[in-house]
């Protein structure tokens, strides 16, 4: 950050960091204690479609580098697309191995982070659920680095008290995104 940057009160925002993903068994840990909440065993990568045969060859070793550990461990992964052209990858796990779940994610991540897709990234999301069966996400966004609670209710509308309640929760375990307006609800999102 530059002199004038100070002076005139911006800031630099905080870059990716794919390794705080690894919070989320921990945090997962925290929210079972406090709120009765447990991984699905569902999490998706979320990232604007990409054409041509670089991708191509970048989900083909993505499918590959997950379906050799399918065989052993149950891994199912879908590629899907939503009404915004967003393209999604879902891995589904047992739900006792967050910590698979959350290396699938790294490992979609990286891949097309190293193979010059970051840009792309848009965000990955873990989902939870408590004993009444409501669905929550933890959502990571990529370009910033840090997690926002998703608790979407019936009729695309949002239990907001739950998610502040979360956020409260998990803050020691995650990197909270601080600015509300970048909360943004992921309606009909794979493994939601």
């Amino acid at each position: 950050m530059g002199f004038w940057d100070a002076v005139f009160g911006r800031s630099k925002p905080v870059g990716p960091d794919l390794d705080q993903l690894f919070g989320l068994p921990s945090a997962a840990v925290t929210l079972e204690a406090a709120l009765g909440l447990t991984p699905t065993g569902l999490g998706s990568v979320c990232f604007a479609a990409i054409e041509g045969g670089a991708f191509t060859q970048v989900r083909e070793e993505v499918c590959a580098l997950l379906d050799a550990d399918s065989a052993r461990t149950g891994t199912a992964v879908e590629f899907s697309s939503d009404d915004y052209g967003y393209s999604w990858l879902l891995s589904r796990r047992d739900p006792g191995d967050l910590s698979a779940l959350v290396g699938d994610l790294h490992a979609v991540n990286s891949a097309l982070q190293d193979s010059g897709f970051g840009p792309q990234l848009l965000c990955s999301l873990v989902s939870f659920r408590d004993m009444d069966e409501r669905r929550l996400a933890l959502v990571y966004l990529y370009k910033r680095g840090t997690f926002y609670p998703f608790a979407p209710l019936p009729g695309e509308k949002r239990d907001s008290p739950l998610e502040l309640q979360l956020t409260a929760v998990v803050k020691d375990d995650l990197r909270i995104e601080q600015d509300l307006s970048r909360w943004f609800p992921v309606w009909g999102a794979p493994g939601l």
